[in-house]
């Protein structure tokens, strides 16, 4: 037997996630981004092990997408982006957040909030960088290239040569007067 619980949070519950995410992030300015990182990806393996709920598990895996952007020196993530993921991830390592993290059953409940917050805020990279990956993996087994030699220069120009080639096209089959 499965149980849906909806959370409804008003612009008042999100400002407060964000405050609570800015002030993770200043508190962990001695730390580098790779720290960071480093911290995060630690946590993730412990939580790996000990939390048994299939809803924050899912979540988990949501965070390793967003390191794995971080990380990616082909897709290259931009400053503000990495600014909102290192934010997200510095809450995620703070083991005193809203729900500390060594309370049974509950611990990473708030951390798990936080991921699919972020996740929603970042969809549309996450969905570029999943489409650049994608696109990496197939381009580099049809050239014969490790994919670390591809990189987000490449995935943009092969995305501007296929919608040329659908603009000719539907040029080509409306009649244009103009070729």
């Amino acid at each position: 037997m499965s149980l849906k619980i909806t959370l409804e949070f008003s612009d008042t519950d999100l400002n407060y996630f964000k405050r609570l995410t800015d002030e993770a992030l200043k508190s962990s300015q001695g730390q580098s981004p790779d720290q960071i990182i480093n911290n995060a990806k630690k946590l993730l393996g412990e939580m790996s092990e000990a939390v048994g709920s299939d809803y924050i598990r899912g979540r988990i895996g949501q965070l390793r997408v967003l390191i794995e952007m971080l990380e990616d020196d082909g897709w290259g993530m931009k400053e503000v982006g990495r600014g909102r993921v290192l934010a997200a991830l510095a809450y995620f390592i703070n083991p005193e957040d809203i729900i500390p993290d060594d309370v049974p059953v509950l611990g990473y409940l708030d951390d798990a909030i936080m991921i699919e917050l972020m996740t929603r805020e970042l969809k549309p990279e996450i969905e570029a960088y999943e489409d650049f990956v994608a696109y990496r993996a197939s381009e580099a087994k049809r050239r014969g290239l490790d994919p670390s030699e591809l990189g987000r220069a490449d995935f943009l120009e092969a995305k501007e040569t296929a919608l040329l080639a659908r603009m000719r096209r539907r040029r080509r089959a409306g009649g244009s007067l103009f070729r």
